[in-house]
């Protein structure tokens, strides 16, 4: 559960002073835990807007609750046991689940179509906040930001799971907690966390995409990545669904969450751009700022309409790639943009 960082962190006489009610340094301690339980948060409730809430919470109940720390475990255990319990709180009062998805508005005949139910309260995460340099507490462990975690799959499938096996399937599965220490934070058996992880697991495997296993692990972009999304942001920019055509896999499929509306196959997909794009009806001129969100190439879109001086926010694409062509596309409206550092107009 760490390494030096993490000793760094829970310095001796820093958490000293923090337990005995030193405000100051009880704030510099937690804030070194800021990062990784804000992505802890993220994979328990799906939306990056409520794990910024929930690591708000986390340290005010910490704060309050702080002569409760006994040294029975480390103060990190101790806050992601916090965390959790704050998760699920939340998620009790405000209990949800993935929700059939509807037939989509165009399809391509003869593609077969995805998980029958969305996950419609999914929000896109911003890189930025996974970086080694990024503000906001010390470098987490790479088990905390790896991509196969956190990427719109992964994530999507992890909340198909009763929130309980989420937190089992997360403390073993993705930050590789003894079952021991898994059992104390929950306060159930060893035996409980082993069979409810086998079910989170079968859970998992029904929710994942076929080809998942296959992808390779890096938090970095790889060069075919880096080249669809240009070729991407080509298509957009230059109003080309010709270009769009070729970097889209026949099976692609795009969503727009929260709205339930979607495009199965990628000829049904350049058909329902193509007139936003030519002809008469065409929204007007574009430009699109590559981006980076869980891990995925993503791409900002700034529309200029006829008659404007100006580009406005307009959607947030996040793209799936396999073998050079894109897999699917999930697209957010322009009140994310803050999330990730972008301006409302260029």
């Amino acid at each position: 559960m760490g390494g030096a960082g993490r000793e760094a962190v829970e310095d001796g006489e820093l958490l000293a002073a923090a337990l005995a009610g030193d405000e100051p340094a009880f704030g510099a301690l937690v804030e070194g835990y800021r990062r990784e339980l804000r992505v802890h948060c993220y994979r328990m409730l799906g939306s990056f807007e409520e794990s910024e809430d929930m690591v708000q919470e986390t340290f005010l109940r910490a704060w309050r609750k702080r002569e409760s720390f006994q040294g029975r475990s480390t103060f990190r255990a101790w806050l992601y046991r916090i965390a959790t319990n704050a998760c699920l709180d939340l998620l009790d009062r405000h209990p949800r689940g993935p929700r059939p998805r509807e037939a989509p508005v165009l399809a391509t005949p003869g593609v077969a179509s995805p998980s029958p139910a969305e996950v419609f309260w999914l929000r896109p995460y911003p890189d930025r906040l996974l970086d080694p340099a990024a503000p906001g507490g010390a470098e987490p462990d790479a088990a905390v930001v790896a991509k196969e975690t956190i990427e719109l799959a992964f994530m999507a499938a992890i909340q198909h799971l009763p929130p309980r096996q989420r937190v089992v399937l997360i403390l073993r599965d993705v930050l590789g907690w003894p079952a021991q220490e898994a059992a104390a934070l929950l306060e159930v058996s060893v035996v409980s966390i082993k069979s409810t992880l086998q079910r989170a697991r079968s859970t998992m495997r029904e929710n994942l995409p076929a080809r998942r296993l296959e992808w390779a692990p890096s938090s970095d972009p790889t060069g075919e990545e880096r080249a669809v999304l240009r070729r991407y942001i080509d298509a957009v920019e230059q109003a080309d669904p010709a270009v769009l055509a070729g970097i889209l896999r026949a099976d692609a499929w795009q969503s727009m969450p929260p709205a339930p509306m979607w495009i199965l196959g990628g000829p049904a997909i350049v058909d329902a751009w193509r007139p936003a794009m030519v002809g008469p009806e065409a929204w007007g001129d574009w430009r699109v700022l590559p981006a980076r969100a869980n891990r995925q190439p993503a791409a900002a879109a700034y529309l200029r309409r006829p008659g404007e001086s100006g580009y406005h926010a307009s959607w947030f694409g996040v793209l799936r790639v396999e073998d050079g062509l894109i897999t699917q596309i999930t697209t957010y409206g322009a009140d994310v943009f803050p999330a990730f550092d972008l301006p409302r107009t260029l």
